[in-house]
């Protein structure tokens, strides 16, 4: 397990307490120690500039919820289309990857709607850039996709081809533990 990496998650927790009133460190600690295969899934949100953080608890399963706390979209995670069959349908400029196709290989899920306004009630994210968050089937059918951002003291959910990308649009992960 990589001391380093716990003592950062550690020193967020402390400074931001925020985020998680009710949740006591030692018992996340706990928890990581035996959950090598998400340590590494948090290794890799920290790695591409996400700044995870615990944000509550799962009352039904008993995990612990962790968000992608960084002020703006993770840097290491922008200029992605919206997932491998909009990087497919691509000919031209295609971007490295996809946001769902680089979720999966972190072991980490984009945020849904709602777990993207409980972000927003933590503090305020994404001013300058956007995030794609996990899109109904109904609508990634009709070839759009989902993004989120905060502009004018507000917290907007808009629409866009999955197929676009841009440099200042990235996604914001969630992993429970």
């Amino acid at each position: 397990m990589s001391t380093q990496l716990l003592n950062t998650l550690k020193q967020r927790f402390d400074l931001h307490p925020q985020r998680h009133l009710t949740i006591n460190w030692n018992d996340v600690a706990k928890r990581l120690e035996t959950q090598s295969e998400k340590l590494q899934s948090l290794a890799k949100m920290e790695a591409t500039g996400g700044e995870p953080d615990v944000v509550g608890l799962d009352a039904t399963t008993g995990e612990f919820i962790f968000f992608d706390c960084s002020p703006e979209s993770p840097a290491g995670r922008r200029s992605l289309c919206y997932d491998q069959e909009a990087l497919d349908k691509r000919k031209d400029n295609k971007p490295k990857d996809s946001a769902q196709g680089l979720a999966m290989e972190m072991g980490v899920k984009l945020l849904t709607a709602e777990q993207y306004q409980h972000l927003q009630s933590l503090g305020k994210f994404d001013q300058k850039t956007s995030s794609w968050i996990e899109t109904p089937v109904a609508i990634r059918a009709l070839k759009g996709a989902l993004f989120a951002d905060f502009r004018y003291g507000e917290t907007f959910v808009y629409h866009n081809g999955a197929e676009s990308y841009y440099a200042a649009r990235g996604f914001r992960a969630v992993l429970k533990v």
